[in-house]
């Protein structure tokens, strides 16, 4: 399998930790040299390892915040 390149353009915030210390995390990346997407995953600490995650367009992401701005939480 081909190495997945990856850079970290911007940590917009940190959504929980757990006990070993791994953070899921909204984070402004470019996956292999493309431009930037939103992306939600987790994280060791060193920001080495990552687990499964997802990445939204800018629009995407809009989209996301209108329909959780509905919701009744």
């Amino acid at each position: 399998m081909a190495e997945v390149k990856y850079e970290i353009k911007e940590n917009l915030g940190i959504l929980s930790e757990s006990a070993k210390g791994w953070t899921k995390e909204l984070n402004l990346v470019s996956w292999n040299d493309y431009p930037a997407k939103y992306d939600i995953r987790e994280w060791d600490p060193d920001h080495l390892k990552m687990g499964k995650g997802v990445t939204f367009s800018a629009e995407e992401l809009k989209k996301l915040r209108d329909i959780l701005n509905e919701l009744d939480l």
